[in-house]
């Protein structure tokens, strides 16, 4: 991601307006989209397996909803941060590591790619 020269925002409205309309195109395959993520995720590192529980169905709600949470608040960032930073602490307990979050990263891509026939 690129930031343009005349702005020091992370995102710029374009982007979040991308963002956001994308994430609406998934809202009505979110479960569908969520059973794709975690295959490809366990597909690109079975290793992360053991990091969750049995219960893939409330794992699928919860990134739903933690993505719906977070690109709606691409619009106001300062919202969001002590929800992201309290997310990142649980996860850094459960055992994620830095490099986990790259194959994440390329198996919600993926999901997308796929999802929505990208």
């Amino acid at each position: 991601m690129s930031n343009d020269s005349d702005t020091d925002e992370l995102l710029t409205n374009e982007q979040i307006h991308l963002v956001q309309s994308t994430f609406a195109m998934v809202e009505p395959i979110a479960d569908d989209a969520a059973v794709m993520f975690y295959d490809r995720l366990f597909e690109l590192d079975p290793s992360l397996k053991s990091l969750f529980s049995d219960d893939m169905a409330a794992q699928r709600k919860a990134l739903m909803s933690t993505l719906k949470v977070a690109v709606k608040g691409l619009t106001d960032l300062d919202s969001i941060v002590p929800a992201v930073q309290q997310l990142g602490a649980r996860h850094s307990s459960y055992g994620v590591k830095d490099e986990d979050y790259s194959t994440v990263a390329q198996a919600l891509l993926w999901t997308l790619e796929q999802g929505l026939g990208a």
